[in-house]
């Protein structure tokens, strides 16, 4: 894409006939999230592309972080009275006065990495940005610029914001900047969802805008420093509302619900050598032969709690998927002490004792947060003398957050629980940790 601010840019009547039937934001995204992240390339962006986002949600009091990844002082390269370091500390002043017009309570967050230069910088960008956000990720919303905007800059924001949600499996707010200049109606992403503003955040809005001063006006009177943005190019931006292509992931029970209509084993544990394997390891582990009270949570298609239930007393399988439950009461219909309920962990955990916990292949689908409370979960309700038996694929999941060795150090470090055995191979681990050190199987049988 190539364009500069002098060239013609569509009229605002023109754009707004186009967007009048776009759907609101609230269809997908409803509610208020507890936390904002906003990545811009450049100061301005922040408050051009989501302004009134950040002043509507801070309001309603959400968190905000304001991420800009460079300093803007690549603006004006012809200027003879602003030098680039002069510039970069100009737009570092109008940003944060912008932002506190915006939430006053906000974080800014300035890398002054290279003006133009972002996509090498790329690697740094990732990082930073997933520095910011944290492990916390629970009811956060990220917005960035729409990876399409036809800026290198604006390009390489939104390629690093949409990478990192996609892991993150967060909502993904993508606001066009540059499109509304050299765009047509051909161009507007089919996820486009409008904003609506009220008249405080639209207000407020305004003064952020005009805090840039430095891109609404004129640096000077000399050629070369010409303000960027023209008044019919700050028409795009002071609509009554804010445009975003907008990215949901999927709700975990609609991913599995989605995989078992099209599979009715969806990793051949039947069929395959290596889950069988697997499968012949985990129960080997158990260091007792028989437990009162089970629990699995993610029980699929009840392949291993068939032989769980040969061990227990009591067995409750869990699933997010009820077709995965579905298959799993067929199977187990002759197994009268198995008790299947559709849920997830750590939102569905049940109450009581239980003398085995078996938190298999199911860790990876949880955020950090869920994951720390998952291991307080499972500490708190395991018996005194219970087992908390784990095991995990080792090598890294797509689009998924976490890896086996995360959760597994996860519980080795936050449960207060001890580790009675391990086994670690290329594949796969399984730990059983336990409250104290346990008799083991020999001395249990008088073998020793």
């Amino acid at each position: 894409m190539s364009f500069t601010h002098l060239d013609q840019t569509r009229s605002e009547p023109a754009w707004l006939e186009v967007l009048r039937d776009v759907q609101p934001l609230s269809g997908d995204l409803p509610g208020v999230p507890s936390r904002l992240v906003v990545l811009a390339a450049h100061p301005d962006d922040e408050t051009l592309g989501a302004g009134g986002l950040i002043a509507s949600l801070a309001a309603a009091g959400t968190a905000v972080d304001v991420v800009v990844a460079t300093a803007g002082e690549g603006s004006h390269p012809n200027s003879k009275t602003y030098s680039p370091q002069a510039l970069a500390a100009l737009r570092n002043k109008e940003l944060h006065d912008a932002v506190s017009r915006l939430a006053p309570a906000a974080r800014v967050h300035l890398l002054s990495l290279p003006d133009g230069g972002l996509s090498a910088h790329r690697t740094e960008l990732d990082r930073i940005l997933a520095e910011v956000v944290g492990e916390d990720s629970d009811d956060l919303w990220l917005a960035a610029p729409w990876r399409g905007d036809g800026h290198t800059d604006h390009d390489t924001a939104g390629q690093a914001a949409a990478a990192f949600a996609a892991k993150a499996r967060i909502p993904l707010l993508e606001y066009p900047i540059w499109l509304w200049h050299w765009g047509t109606p051909t161009d507007v992403p089919a996820e486009l969802r409008v904003f609506p503003l009220g008249q405080d955040a639209a207000a407020a809005k305004r003064d952020a805008m005009a805090a840039h001063s430095s891109q609404v006006n004129p640096l000077s009177g000399l050629p070369g420093d010409e303000a960027l943005l023209a008044p019919e190019v700050l028409a795009h931006f002071e609509r009554p509302f804010e445009s975003f292509a907008v990215t949901v992931p999927k709700s975990q029970s609609r991913v599995f619900e989605d995989l078992y209509a099209r599979s009715s084993d969806p990793w051949n544990f039947e069929g395959s050598f290596y889950e069988h394997r697997k499968r012949a390891l985990t129960l080997a582990m158990l260091p007792r032969e028989r437990f009162g009270r089970v629990f699995e949570p993610g029980c699929s298609i009840g392949v291993l709690t068939t032989e769980l239930a040969r061990r227990a007393d009591s067995v409750i399988a869990m699933d997010v998927s009820q077709r995965a439950l579905d298959l799993a009461g067929e199977r187990l219909a002759a197994e009268p002490g198995v008790r299947l309920v559709q849920g997830s962990i750590p939102g569905d955990w049940p109450a009581g004792e239980f003398d085995l916990l078996v938190i298999s292949e199911v860790g990876y689908f949880m955020s950090p947060s869920q994951l720390r409370e998952v291991v307080s979960q499972a500490a708190g309700t395991l018996a005194e003398d219970g087992v908390l038996l784990l095991c995990h694929w080792r090598h890294p999941m797509a689009d998924w957050p976490l890896c086996g060795d995360d959760i597994h150090e996860a519980f080795r470090d936050g449960s207060g629980l001890h580790i009675q055995a391990e086994h670690i191979e290329e594949d796969f681990r399984i730990d059983v940790l336990v409250h104290r050190p346990a008799v083991s199987p020999a001395r249990r049988e008088g073998l020793l």
